[in-house]
Protein backbone atom coordinates (compact mmCIF):
# COMPACT_ATOMS: atom_id res chain seq x y z
CA UNK A 1 0.00 0.00 0.00
CA UNK A 2 2.73 2.64 1.15
CA UNK A 3 4.38 1.63 -2.27
CA UNK A 4 1.91 2.01 -4.60
CA UNK A 5 1.44 5.33 -2.58
CA UNK A 6 5.25 6.43 -2.95
CA UNK A 7 4.86 5.66 -6.75
CA UNK A 8 1.93 7.31 -7.04
CA UNK A 9 3.68 10.44 -5.69
CA UNK A 10 6.95 10.14 -8.03
CA UNK A 11 4.57 9.12 -11.19
CA UNK A 12 2.71 13.32 -10.40
CA UNK A 13 6.45 14.94 -9.62
CA UNK A 14 7.65 13.31 -12.87
CA UNK A 15 4.04 14.65 -14.85
CA UNK A 16 4.87 17.90 -12.76
CA UNK A 17 8.56 17.98 -14.17
CA UNK A 18 7.64 17.30 -18.01
CA UNK A 19 5.06 19.55 -18.02
CA UNK A 20 6.85 22.35 -16.37
CA UNK A 21 9.95 21.07 -18.90
CA UNK A 22 6.97 21.29 -22.11
CA UNK A 23 6.07 24.75 -21.22
CA UNK A 24 9.39 26.06 -20.99
CA UNK A 25 10.02 24.96 -24.42
CA UNK A 26 7.24 26.52 -25.20
CA UNK A 27 7.89 29.82 -23.81
CA UNK A 28 11.07 29.80 -25.32
CA UNK A 29 10.14 29.20 -29.22
CA UNK A 30 7.83 31.76 -28.33
CA UNK A 31 10.75 34.24 -27.38
CA UNK A 32 12.69 33.19 -30.67
CA UNK A 33 9.30 33.62 -32.82
CA UNK A 34 9.10 37.52 -31.23
CA UNK A 35 12.63 38.06 -30.75
CA UNK A 36 11.87 39.31 -27.37
CA UNK A 37 15.46 38.27 -26.54
CA UNK A 38 16.45 41.98 -27.98
CA UNK A 39 14.30 43.58 -25.03
CA UNK A 40 17.49 42.56 -22.81
CA UNK A 41 20.03 44.49 -24.43
CA UNK A 42 21.34 46.68 -21.70
CA UNK A 43 21.26 44.25 -19.01
CA UNK A 44 24.37 42.98 -17.29
CA UNK A 45 24.03 39.14 -17.55
CA UNK A 46 26.59 36.57 -16.97
CA UNK A 47 28.17 35.03 -19.70
CA UNK A 48 26.53 31.77 -19.88
CA UNK A 49 23.09 33.93 -20.10
CA UNK A 50 24.73 36.04 -22.83
CA UNK A 51 25.70 32.93 -24.46
CA UNK A 52 21.84 31.06 -24.20
CA UNK A 53 20.39 34.43 -25.85
CA UNK A 54 22.51 34.09 -28.99
CA UNK A 55 20.83 30.93 -29.83
CA UNK A 56 17.68 33.31 -30.51
CA UNK A 57 19.73 34.96 -33.25
CA UNK A 58 18.45 31.42 -35.27
CA UNK A 59 15.11 32.58 -35.18
CA UNK A 60 14.23 35.19 -38.04
CA UNK A 61 13.23 38.84 -36.63
CA UNK A 62 9.19 40.02 -37.40
CA UNK A 63 9.05 43.10 -38.99
CA UNK A 64 6.76 44.49 -36.11
CA UNK A 65 7.60 46.81 -33.51
CA UNK A 66 9.22 45.68 -30.45
CA UNK A 67 5.89 46.03 -28.67
CA UNK A 68 3.53 45.23 -30.91
CA UNK A 69 5.72 42.17 -30.89
CA UNK A 70 5.71 41.31 -26.99
CA UNK A 71 2.15 42.13 -27.30
CA UNK A 72 1.59 39.13 -29.97
CA UNK A 73 3.58 36.47 -27.32
CA UNK A 74 1.69 37.50 -24.47
CA UNK A 75 -1.28 36.81 -25.94
CA UNK A 76 0.08 33.22 -27.66
CA UNK A 77 1.58 32.53 -24.09
CA UNK A 78 -2.02 32.71 -22.20
CA UNK A 79 -3.73 34.31 -19.75
CA UNK A 80 -1.56 34.80 -17.21
CA UNK A 81 0.49 36.56 -19.89
CA UNK A 82 -1.72 38.30 -21.01
CA UNK A 83 -3.00 40.02 -17.62
CA UNK A 84 0.30 40.53 -16.43
CA UNK A 85 1.05 42.69 -19.42
CA UNK A 86 -2.58 44.09 -18.80
CA UNK A 87 -0.96 45.31 -15.28
CA UNK A 88 2.36 46.58 -16.59
CA UNK A 89 0.79 48.74 -19.11
CA UNK A 90 -0.56 50.94 -16.45
CA UNK A 91 3.47 51.27 -15.36
CA UNK A 92 5.07 53.67 -17.56
CA UNK A 93 7.52 54.17 -15.00
CA UNK A 94 8.85 50.39 -15.59
CA UNK A 95 8.58 50.20 -19.08
CA UNK A 96 9.24 52.11 -22.07
CA UNK A 97 6.41 54.26 -23.58
CA UNK A 98 6.29 52.21 -26.75
CA UNK A 99 5.96 48.89 -25.17
CA UNK A 100 3.32 50.26 -22.85
CA UNK A 101 1.04 51.53 -25.46
CA UNK A 102 1.19 48.44 -27.58
CA UNK A 103 0.46 45.96 -24.47
CA UNK A 104 -3.17 48.65 -23.70
CA UNK A 105 -4.28 46.41 -26.53
CA UNK A 106 -4.16 43.39 -24.95
CA UNK A 107 -7.10 41.45 -25.79
CA UNK A 108 -8.89 38.33 -23.11
CA UNK A 109 -11.01 36.74 -25.43
CA UNK A 110 -10.32 33.56 -25.72
CA UNK A 111 -12.09 30.46 -27.66
CA UNK A 112 -14.93 29.13 -25.48
CA UNK A 113 -14.96 25.55 -23.91
CA UNK A 114 -17.80 22.96 -25.14
CA UNK A 115 -20.93 23.59 -23.37
CA UNK A 116 -21.78 19.67 -22.70
CA UNK A 117 -18.26 20.23 -19.96
CA UNK A 118 -19.41 23.42 -18.80
CA UNK A 119 -22.66 21.91 -17.79
CA UNK A 120 -20.82 19.28 -16.56
CA UNK A 121 -19.16 21.67 -14.10
CA UNK A 122 -22.67 23.49 -12.75
CA UNK A 123 -23.98 20.35 -12.48
CA UNK A 124 -21.33 18.65 -10.01
CA UNK A 125 -21.04 22.37 -7.97
CA UNK A 126 -24.82 22.93 -7.70
CA UNK A 127 -25.42 19.17 -6.87
CA UNK A 128 -28.75 19.41 -9.43
CA UNK A 129 -29.05 18.61 -12.80
CA UNK A 130 -29.75 21.70 -15.41
CA UNK A 131 -33.44 21.02 -16.11
CA UNK A 132 -34.07 20.92 -12.25
CA UNK A 133 -32.23 24.50 -11.77
CA UNK A 134 -33.03 26.38 -14.46
CA UNK A 135 -36.21 26.42 -17.01
CA UNK A 136 -34.30 27.93 -19.82
CA UNK A 137 -30.25 27.48 -20.33
CA UNK A 138 -28.77 28.27 -23.30
CA UNK A 139 -26.25 26.07 -24.54
CA UNK A 140 -24.22 29.38 -26.67
CA UNK A 141 -22.09 30.70 -24.48
CA UNK A 142 -22.63 34.71 -23.65
CA UNK A 143 -19.19 35.57 -23.11
CA UNK A 144 -15.69 33.45 -22.86
CA UNK A 145 -12.67 35.01 -21.17
CA UNK A 146 -9.02 33.00 -20.33
CA UNK A 147 -10.18 32.47 -16.68
CA UNK A 148 -14.19 31.68 -17.09
CA UNK A 149 -16.62 31.25 -19.40
CA UNK A 150 -20.65 32.79 -19.09
CA UNK A 151 -23.92 31.56 -20.21
CA UNK A 152 -27.19 32.77 -19.89
CA UNK A 153 -31.04 30.88 -18.21
CA UNK A 154 -33.73 31.61 -16.44
CA UNK A 155 -34.50 30.23 -13.05
CA UNK A 156 -37.45 28.24 -11.88
CA UNK A 157 -38.91 31.92 -10.24
CA UNK A 158 -38.62 33.20 -13.30
CA UNK A 159 -35.73 35.78 -12.90
CA UNK A 160 -33.36 35.77 -15.54
CA UNK A 161 -30.02 35.28 -14.90
CA UNK A 162 -26.15 35.07 -15.88
CA UNK A 163 -23.81 31.87 -15.19
CA UNK A 164 -20.28 32.11 -14.97
CA UNK A 165 -18.46 29.21 -14.32
CA UNK A 166 -14.36 28.84 -14.02
CA UNK A 167 -12.72 27.64 -16.92
CA UNK A 168 -11.64 23.68 -16.81
CA UNK A 169 -8.47 22.90 -15.77
CA UNK A 170 -7.66 26.76 -15.68
CA UNK A 171 -6.10 26.79 -12.24
CA UNK A 172 -3.50 23.94 -12.71
CA UNK A 173 -2.13 26.06 -16.04
CA UNK A 174 -2.08 29.02 -13.91
CA UNK A 175 -0.14 27.73 -11.33
CA UNK A 176 2.47 26.24 -13.45
CA UNK A 177 3.08 29.48 -15.26
CA UNK A 178 3.07 31.35 -11.70
CA UNK A 179 6.33 29.14 -10.59
CA UNK A 180 7.95 30.27 -13.76
CA UNK A 181 7.26 33.83 -12.83
CA UNK A 182 8.23 33.58 -9.53
CA UNK A 183 12.35 32.26 -11.21
CA UNK A 184 12.06 35.16 -13.99
CA UNK A 185 11.60 37.56 -10.93
CA UNK A 186 14.64 35.97 -8.99
CA UNK A 187 17.00 36.37 -12.15
CA UNK A 188 15.16 40.18 -13.14
CA UNK A 189 16.32 40.88 -9.77
CA UNK A 190 19.64 39.76 -9.49
CA UNK A 191 20.88 40.87 -13.07
CA UNK A 192 18.51 43.94 -13.43
CA UNK A 193 20.58 47.25 -12.43
CA UNK A 194 17.10 48.90 -10.97
CA UNK A 195 15.95 45.36 -9.68
CA UNK A 196 16.38 45.81 -5.92
CA UNK A 197 14.51 49.10 -6.45
CA UNK A 198 11.65 47.62 -8.75
CA UNK A 199 10.75 44.92 -6.06
CA UNK A 200 9.63 42.19 -9.17
CA UNK A 201 9.49 39.66 -6.40
CA UNK A 202 6.71 41.52 -4.36
CA UNK A 203 5.17 42.73 -8.06
CA UNK A 204 4.63 39.11 -9.11
CA UNK A 205 3.50 37.55 -5.13
CA UNK A 206 0.73 40.77 -5.53
CA UNK A 207 0.21 39.32 -8.46
CA UNK A 208 -0.03 35.82 -7.95
CA UNK A 209 -2.97 37.08 -5.32
CA UNK A 210 -4.60 39.00 -7.87
CA UNK A 211 -4.80 36.12 -10.45
CA UNK A 212 -5.87 33.50 -7.73
CA UNK A 213 -8.66 35.83 -6.14
CA UNK A 214 -10.05 35.39 -9.65
CA UNK A 215 -10.09 31.50 -10.02
CA UNK A 216 -12.70 31.91 -6.70
CA UNK A 217 -16.17 32.63 -7.82
CA UNK A 218 -17.59 33.18 -4.16
CA UNK A 219 -15.15 35.82 -3.52
CA UNK A 220 -15.77 37.23 -6.91
CA UNK A 221 -19.56 37.14 -5.38
CA UNK A 222 -18.77 38.65 -1.80
CA UNK A 223 -17.29 41.19 -3.53
CA UNK A 224 -20.32 42.23 -5.71
CA UNK A 225 -22.43 42.14 -2.69
CA UNK A 226 -20.18 44.43 -0.47
CA UNK A 227 -20.20 46.68 -3.35
CA UNK A 228 -23.95 46.79 -4.21
CA UNK A 229 -24.15 47.56 -0.54
CA UNK A 230 -22.06 50.82 -1.21
CA UNK A 231 -23.87 52.22 -3.57
CA UNK A 232 -27.07 51.28 -2.65
CA UNK A 233 -29.94 53.39 -3.95
CA UNK A 234 -27.34 55.51 -5.45
CA UNK A 235 -28.00 56.64 -9.02
CA UNK A 236 -24.41 56.45 -9.67
CA UNK A 237 -24.02 53.00 -9.83
CA UNK A 238 -25.83 49.53 -10.09
CA UNK A 239 -24.40 46.44 -9.77
CA UNK A 240 -26.30 43.09 -10.24
CA UNK A 241 -27.71 40.73 -7.39
CA UNK A 242 -25.99 37.65 -6.72
CA UNK A 243 -28.43 34.22 -6.04
CA UNK A 244 -26.68 32.81 -3.43
CA UNK A 245 -28.08 29.46 -3.16
CA UNK A 246 -26.64 28.95 -7.07
CA UNK A 247 -22.73 30.11 -5.52
CA UNK A 248 -20.12 28.24 -5.29
CA UNK A 249 -16.28 28.75 -5.68
CA UNK A 250 -16.55 27.75 -9.02
CA UNK A 251 -19.61 28.89 -10.24
CA UNK A 252 -21.74 32.41 -9.58
CA UNK A 253 -25.44 33.20 -10.73
CA UNK A 254 -26.41 36.76 -11.00
CA UNK A 255 -29.07 38.63 -12.20
CA UNK A 256 -28.86 39.62 -15.72
CA UNK A 257 -28.66 42.93 -17.17
CA UNK A 258 -28.98 44.78 -20.56
CA UNK A 259 -27.55 47.78 -20.36
CA UNK A 260 -25.47 49.36 -23.83
CA UNK A 261 -21.86 48.47 -23.74
CA UNK A 262 -20.05 51.70 -22.61
CA UNK A 263 -17.91 51.44 -25.85
CA UNK A 264 -21.06 52.18 -27.94
CA UNK A 265 -21.12 55.58 -28.43
CA UNK A 266 -23.59 56.02 -31.18
CA UNK A 267 -25.91 53.81 -29.21
CA UNK A 268 -26.04 56.12 -26.46
CA UNK A 269 -26.82 59.24 -28.27
CA UNK A 270 -29.62 57.50 -30.07
CA UNK A 271 -30.67 56.97 -27.00
CA UNK A 272 -30.20 60.72 -25.61
CA UNK A 273 -28.10 59.91 -23.38
CA UNK A 274 -25.93 62.63 -21.95
CA UNK A 275 -22.70 61.85 -22.49
CA UNK A 276 -21.13 64.96 -20.49
CA UNK A 277 -22.96 64.10 -17.35
CA UNK A 278 -21.73 60.27 -17.39
CA UNK A 279 -18.61 60.83 -17.91
CA UNK A 280 -18.48 63.12 -15.26
CA UNK A 281 -20.17 60.35 -12.77
CA UNK A 282 -17.18 57.98 -13.77
CA UNK A 283 -14.79 60.03 -12.31
CA UNK A 284 -17.39 60.68 -9.63
CA UNK A 285 -17.83 57.03 -8.96
CA UNK A 286 -13.72 56.51 -9.05
CA UNK A 287 -13.39 59.02 -5.88
CA UNK A 288 -16.05 57.56 -3.99
CA UNK A 289 -14.99 54.02 -4.37
CA UNK A 290 -11.67 55.02 -3.82
CA UNK A 291 -11.76 57.76 -0.79
CA UNK A 292 -15.18 57.06 0.73
CA UNK A 293 -15.72 53.10 0.53
CA UNK A 294 -11.61 52.64 0.25
CA UNK A 295 -13.20 49.75 -1.83
CA UNK A 296 -12.81 49.97 -5.75
CA UNK A 297 -13.64 48.29 -9.03
CA UNK A 298 -10.01 47.47 -10.29
CA UNK A 299 -10.80 45.98 -13.77
CA UNK A 300 -12.92 48.56 -14.97
CA UNK A 301 -12.23 48.07 -18.76
CA UNK A 302 -14.99 48.39 -21.38
CA UNK A 303 -16.01 45.46 -21.55
CA UNK A 304 -16.90 45.31 -17.84
CA UNK A 305 -18.74 48.45 -17.86
CA UNK A 306 -22.69 48.84 -19.29
CA UNK A 307 -24.80 52.23 -18.89
CA UNK A 308 -28.41 51.69 -18.51
CA UNK A 309 -31.29 52.90 -20.65
CA UNK A 310 -33.65 54.55 -18.24
CA UNK A 311 -33.25 58.04 -17.55
CA UNK A 312 -31.31 59.32 -19.91
CA UNK A 313 -30.68 62.95 -18.51
CA UNK A 314 -29.58 61.01 -15.44
CA UNK A 315 -27.47 58.46 -16.38
CA UNK A 316 -25.92 55.38 -14.18
CA UNK A 317 -23.59 53.01 -15.03
CA UNK A 318 -24.12 49.36 -14.25
CA UNK A 319 -20.97 47.15 -13.25
CA UNK A 320 -20.22 43.35 -13.50
CA UNK A 321 -16.85 40.73 -13.14
CA UNK A 322 -15.51 42.23 -9.90
CA UNK A 323 -12.64 39.52 -9.15
CA UNK A 324 -10.26 42.40 -8.68
CA UNK A 325 -10.98 45.18 -6.19
CA UNK A 326 -8.37 47.25 -4.88
CA UNK A 327 -8.01 48.98 -1.39
CA UNK A 328 -5.60 51.48 0.33
CA UNK A 329 -4.23 51.70 3.97
CA UNK A 330 -5.43 55.12 5.77
CA UNK A 331 -2.03 57.02 5.24
CA UNK A 332 -1.90 55.81 1.64
CA UNK A 333 -5.46 57.37 1.20
CA UNK A 334 -4.36 60.69 2.68
CA UNK A 335 -1.04 61.01 1.00
CA UNK A 336 -2.82 60.09 -2.28
CA UNK A 337 -5.47 63.06 -1.84
CA UNK A 338 -2.87 65.40 -1.15
CA UNK A 339 -0.70 65.27 -3.76
CA UNK A 340 -3.62 64.91 -6.56
CA UNK A 341 -4.47 68.27 -4.69
CA UNK A 342 -1.04 69.38 -4.88
CA UNK A 343 -0.63 68.47 -8.11
CA UNK A 344 -3.79 70.49 -9.35
CA UNK A 345 -2.40 73.56 -7.75
CA UNK A 346 1.06 72.74 -8.92
CA UNK A 347 2.34 72.79 -5.74
CA UNK A 348 5.44 70.65 -6.54
CA UNK A 349 7.34 71.36 -3.07
CA UNK A 350 4.56 69.65 -1.50
CA UNK A 351 3.91 66.73 -4.04
CA UNK A 352 7.91 66.18 -3.29
CA UNK A 353 7.34 66.88 0.51
CA UNK A 354 4.14 64.59 0.62
CA UNK A 355 6.61 61.70 -1.28
CA UNK A 356 9.14 61.80 1.39
CA UNK A 357 6.93 62.32 4.43
CA UNK A 358 4.73 58.80 3.30
CA UNK A 359 8.04 56.93 2.48
CA UNK A 360 7.40 56.66 -0.93
CA UNK A 361 10.89 58.09 -1.90
CA UNK A 362 13.80 57.17 0.38
CA UNK A 363 13.82 59.66 3.08
CA UNK A 364 17.08 61.05 2.08
CA UNK A 365 16.02 62.33 -0.92
CA UNK A 366 16.51 66.42 -1.14
CA UNK A 367 13.13 67.29 -1.55
CA UNK A 368 14.47 70.76 -3.32
CA UNK A 369 16.25 68.27 -5.77
CA UNK A 370 12.82 66.37 -5.84
CA UNK A 371 10.81 69.18 -6.03
CA UNK A 372 12.83 71.01 -9.19
CA UNK A 373 12.89 67.32 -10.99
CA UNK A 374 9.02 67.60 -10.86
CA UNK A 375 8.18 71.02 -12.02
CA UNK A 376 10.54 70.63 -15.14
CA UNK A 377 8.61 67.45 -16.46
CA UNK A 378 5.06 68.59 -14.93
CA UNK A 379 4.98 72.20 -15.64
CA UNK A 380 4.70 71.79 -19.70
CA UNK A 381 1.28 69.83 -18.96
CA UNK A 382 -0.36 72.79 -17.03
CA UNK A 383 0.40 75.01 -19.95
CA UNK A 384 -2.01 73.63 -21.96
CA UNK A 385 -6.03 73.76 -22.09
CA UNK A 386 -7.34 72.13 -18.90
CA UNK A 387 -9.16 69.98 -21.67
CA UNK A 388 -5.77 68.76 -23.85
CA UNK A 389 -4.09 67.76 -20.06
CA UNK A 390 -4.19 64.12 -19.67
CA UNK A 391 -4.19 63.23 -15.59
CA UNK A 392 -2.52 59.58 -16.49
CA UNK A 393 0.48 61.21 -18.51
CA UNK A 394 1.05 63.90 -15.66
CA UNK A 395 1.10 61.19 -13.34
CA UNK A 396 3.33 59.21 -15.80
CA UNK A 397 5.92 61.69 -15.20
CA UNK A 398 5.92 62.31 -11.89
CA UNK A 399 6.32 58.57 -11.51
CA UNK A 400 9.38 58.33 -13.91
CA UNK A 401 10.96 60.98 -12.23
CA UNK A 402 10.41 58.96 -8.71
CA UNK A 403 12.19 56.59 -10.53
CA UNK A 404 15.20 58.78 -10.71
CA UNK A 405 15.13 59.30 -6.50
CA UNK A 406 15.26 55.78 -6.53
CA UNK A 407 11.06 55.60 -5.70
CA UNK A 408 10.53 51.37 -5.00
CA UNK A 409 7.61 49.69 -5.98
CA UNK A 410 4.46 50.36 -4.35
CA UNK A 411 2.49 47.28 -4.72
CA UNK A 412 -1.30 48.67 -2.87
CA UNK A 413 -0.95 51.48 -5.64
CA UNK A 414 -0.65 49.22 -8.79
CA UNK A 415 -4.49 48.36 -9.31
CA UNK A 416 -5.14 52.14 -8.34
CA UNK A 417 -3.01 53.33 -11.26
CA UNK A 418 -4.15 50.90 -13.64
CA UNK A 419 -7.90 51.80 -12.60
CA UNK A 420 -6.93 55.31 -12.91
CA UNK A 421 -6.23 54.98 -16.63
CA UNK A 422 -9.14 53.62 -17.28
CA UNK A 423 -11.49 55.52 -15.93
CA UNK A 424 -9.44 58.52 -17.37
CA UNK A 425 -9.39 56.73 -20.80
CA UNK A 426 -13.08 55.64 -20.84
CA UNK A 427 -14.36 59.34 -19.71
CA UNK A 428 -12.13 61.25 -22.67
CA UNK A 429 -14.16 58.04 -24.90
CA UNK A 430 -17.78 59.03 -24.39
CA UNK A 431 -16.68 62.81 -23.78
CA UNK A 432 -13.48 64.45 -25.65
CA UNK A 433 -14.09 67.67 -23.63
CA UNK A 434 -14.38 66.08 -19.97
CA UNK A 435 -12.34 67.85 -17.68
CA UNK A 436 -11.12 65.69 -15.10
CA UNK A 437 -8.92 68.35 -12.88
CA UNK A 438 -12.25 70.57 -12.10
CA UNK A 439 -14.47 67.75 -12.04
CA UNK A 440 -12.09 65.81 -9.21
CA UNK A 441 -10.44 68.68 -7.45
CA UNK A 442 -13.88 69.84 -5.43
CA UNK A 443 -14.09 66.18 -4.45
CA UNK A 444 -10.74 65.81 -3.08
CA UNK A 445 -10.84 69.25 -1.06
CA UNK A 446 -14.52 68.30 0.24
CA UNK A 447 -12.90 64.75 1.32
CA UNK A 448 -9.70 66.31 2.84
CA UNK A 449 -12.00 68.59 4.91
CA UNK A 450 -14.63 65.89 6.02
CA UNK A 451 -11.65 63.71 7.26
CA UNK A 452 -10.61 66.81 9.88
CA UNK A 453 -14.24 67.68 10.89
CA UNK A 454 -15.43 66.95 14.67
CA UNK A 455 -17.77 64.67 13.54
CA UNK A 456 -15.76 62.40 11.74
CA UNK A 457 -12.90 62.99 14.90
CA UNK A 458 -15.98 62.06 17.26
CA UNK A 459 -16.49 58.78 15.21
CA UNK A 460 -13.00 57.78 15.10
CA UNK A 461 -12.87 58.05 18.91
CA UNK A 462 -15.99 56.10 19.33
CA UNK A 463 -14.56 53.32 17.08
CA UNK A 464 -11.48 53.23 19.20
CA UNK A 465 -13.49 53.55 22.26
CA UNK A 466 -13.87 49.53 23.08
CA UNK A 467 -10.58 49.01 23.18
CA UNK A 468 -9.55 52.50 25.30
CA UNK A 469 -12.79 51.34 27.88
CA UNK A 470 -10.48 47.71 28.21
CA UNK A 471 -7.55 49.32 28.76
CA UNK A 472 -8.50 52.00 31.03
CA UNK A 473 -8.35 49.92 34.34
CA UNK A 474 -4.69 49.85 33.70
CA UNK A 475 -4.29 53.51 33.62
CA UNK A 476 -4.22 54.33 37.17
CA UNK A 477 -1.34 51.48 37.77
CA UNK A 478 0.66 52.69 34.51
CA UNK A 479 0.26 56.67 36.07
CA UNK A 480 1.95 55.04 39.66
CA UNK A 481 4.38 53.77 37.68
CA UNK A 482 5.34 56.71 35.42
CA UNK A 483 5.82 58.29 38.92
CA UNK A 484 7.29 56.36 40.62
CA UNK A 485 10.13 56.24 37.78
CA UNK A 486 10.70 59.79 37.56
CA UNK A 487 11.01 59.74 41.50
CA UNK A 488 13.38 57.39 41.11
CA UNK A 489 15.49 59.25 38.08
CA UNK A 490 14.87 62.35 39.89
CA UNK A 491 16.61 61.10 43.08
CA UNK A 492 19.58 59.86 40.97
CA UNK A 493 20.33 63.05 39.51
CA UNK A 494 22.61 65.24 41.28
CA UNK A 495 20.94 68.84 40.96
CA UNK A 496 23.09 71.82 41.48
CA UNK A 497 20.17 74.04 41.70
CA UNK A 498 17.54 73.86 44.57
CA UNK A 499 15.43 75.87 42.64
CA UNK A 500 15.19 73.97 39.73
CA UNK A 501 14.10 71.38 41.99
CA UNK A 502 11.29 73.27 43.89
CA UNK A 503 10.02 74.00 40.32
CA UNK A 504 9.75 70.15 39.52
CA UNK A 505 8.10 69.48 42.71
CA UNK A 506 5.61 72.57 42.35
CA UNK A 507 4.87 71.17 39.03
CA UNK A 508 4.04 67.81 39.67
CA UNK A 509 0.49 68.30 41.36
CA UNK A 510 -0.24 70.07 37.71
CA UNK A 511 1.15 67.34 35.78
CA UNK A 512 -1.15 64.92 37.98
CA UNK A 513 -4.21 67.19 37.66
CA UNK A 514 -3.83 67.40 33.67
CA UNK A 515 -3.46 63.97 33.06
CA UNK A 516 -6.74 63.35 35.25
CA UNK A 517 -8.51 65.96 33.33
CA UNK A 518 -7.02 64.12 29.77
CA UNK A 519 -8.16 60.88 31.38
CA UNK A 520 -11.93 62.40 32.31
CA UNK A 521 -12.14 64.22 29.06
CA UNK A 522 -11.96 61.35 26.86
CA UNK A 523 -13.94 58.95 29.13
CA UNK A 524 -16.64 61.78 28.59
CA UNK A 525 -16.13 62.19 24.90
CA UNK A 526 -16.43 58.06 24.51
CA UNK A 527 -19.54 58.00 26.09
CA UNK A 528 -21.30 60.98 24.32
CA UNK A 529 -22.83 61.81 21.35
CA UNK A 530 -19.85 63.63 19.07
CA UNK A 531 -22.13 66.20 17.55
CA UNK A 532 -22.80 67.65 21.13
CA UNK A 533 -21.02 71.06 21.96
CA UNK A 534 -19.87 69.45 25.34
CA UNK A 535 -18.15 67.06 23.36
CA UNK A 536 -16.50 69.46 21.18
CA UNK A 537 -15.28 71.10 25.00
CA UNK A 538 -13.77 68.12 26.00
CA UNK A 539 -11.96 67.52 22.83
CA UNK A 540 -10.48 71.10 23.72
CA UNK A 541 -9.93 70.06 26.96
CA UNK A 542 -8.31 66.83 26.11
CA UNK A 543 -6.13 68.61 23.98
CA UNK A 544 -5.09 71.16 26.41
CA UNK A 545 -4.22 68.72 28.85
CA UNK A 546 -1.86 66.39 26.58
CA UNK A 547 -0.18 69.41 24.99
CA UNK A 548 0.40 70.68 28.48
CA UNK A 549 1.65 67.06 28.99
CA UNK A 550 3.82 66.75 26.33
CA UNK A 551 5.59 69.83 27.04
CA UNK A 552 5.97 69.33 30.69
CA UNK A 553 7.55 65.31 29.88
Amino acid sequence: MQHDANETTKLLELTRLMSSISRTFEIYRTIGRYRLDELTSGLALPWYLKLFLQSFRLFKKPSESRGERLRRALEDLGPIYVKLGQLLSTRPDLIPADIALALNQLQDNVRPFPSDQFVSLVEKELKLSIDELFTDFDRNPLASASVAQVHTARLKSGEEVVIKAVRPGISALIKRDLSLLHRIANQFERYHPDGKRLKPKEVVRDYEMTILDELDLLKEACNASQLKRNFEGSPLLYIPEVHWPYTTSQVMVMERIYGIPVSHTEEMLACGIDLKILAERGVEIFFTQVFEDNFFHADMHPGNIFVSRENPDNPSYIGVDMAIMGSLSKEDRYYLARNLLAMFERDYHLVAELHVTSGWVPAQTSVAAFESAIRTVSEPYFNKPLKEISFAEAIGSVLKVAQRFQMPVQPQLVLLQKTLLNVEGLGRQLYPELNLWDTAKPYLKRWIRKRYSPRTIGKEILYQAPEWIEKFPEIPQLIHGALVNANRNANSRILDDTTDRSQQAARSPYLILALLLAVLSLVYIVFSLPQTPLTILALIANGLSLGFLYKSR
